[in-house]
């Protein structure tokens, strides 16, 4: 598209102006306005779009020349470009809600090493390929600190996939039987971080059992996964179909792990006794 003279006179003094379109006699073109519209959405720069002109203003505003114009429009652009990928990758991740370590109360799991769930949520773990493993019983926070470690991993860039253990397996026994396990075990494998939760909630069966380990052997050393269970290791061979299996899923999944143990009451129990506490006062 070629402009006019007065056009390309518009486009120069808006170079050297971020504001020159409002300094011009009233009339003037708006072919410079309608091709950098049209110029920013093929760019997908859908933040400098909606700005620009509020930021020419408050630049003129501020004293602010053109190069600080432009810087202050492209760091709006990154930062709402940076907001746009974590909601991806936390859209991607198929949380169940989202969960954050500031809302989880960690005086009410006395024994749960606090400073090595913090160290944890840096996420430089999941670059190490390491694993997590969350012990305890039903109800004290397992699933919240899994999920809280997952987001905390979508906001340092990494890709994460929640799913619970009886999931995968009903997941990975339908993409056999359709014949693209290959494909999803390709897909689990790539993930930065793996987070399978309730383990031991559900026996398997030797299928399932063969299945999960699968999964958990590919990613050896390659992946990064945590895993929330209500079972000791010790109990563990009661929800895999094996000794041998039980044994060699163990050997690879606590090679290289950050081992959490919460054992203490349930918080929605304690929670029930408080609202029942309460009623009765």
């Amino acid at each position: 598209m070629l402009l006019s003279g007065h056009a390309a006179v518009d486009i120069r003094r808006a170079i050297g102006d971020p504001v020159a379109f409002w300094h011009e006699a009233p009339g003037m073109s708006e072919a410079p306005r309608i091709l950098l519209d049209h110029h920013l959405k093929s760019l997908k720069l859908p933040t400098f779009l909606r700005e620009y002109d509020k930021q020419a203003r408050i630049c003129v505003g501020d004293g602010i020349d053109h190069v600080g114009y432009l810087a202050r429009l492209t760091e709006l652009e990154m930062i709402d470009r940076e907001r746009r990928l974590v909601e991806r990758r936390i859209k991607q991740a198929r949380f169940p809600t989202v969960k954050q370590l500031e809302s989880f109360d960690f005086k009410a799991i006395p024994g749960l090493n606090k400073m090595l769930v913090l160290e944890l949520a840096r996420s430089e773990y999941v670059f190490r390929r390491e694993n997590v493993i969350l012990l305890g019983p039903s109800g004290v926070g397992k699933t919240h600190i899994a999920l809280a470690l997952g987001l905390a991993a979508c906001q340092k860039g990494l890709s994460v996939r929640f799913v619970t253990a009886s999931q995968m397996v009903h997941e990975l026994i339908e993409a056999r039987d359709e014949k693209r396990l290959l494909r999803l075990q390709a897909q689990l494998a790539k993930v930065s971080l793996l987070i399978v939760d309730e383990l031991g909630y559900v026996p398997l069966s030797q299928t399932g059992s063969e299945l999960l380990f699968e999964v958990f052997s590919q990613r050896y050393e390659r992946g990064a996964s945590i895993l929330t269970s209500n079972l000791p290791f010790q109990e563990w061979t009661s929800v895999f179909a094996s000794e041998r299996l039980t044994g060699a899923l163990l050997d690879r999944i606590t090679h290289h792990v950050h081992i959490l143990e919460m054992n203490a009451e349930s918080y929605r129990l304690r929670q029930s006794r408080s609202r029942q506490r309460a009623k009765a006062g």
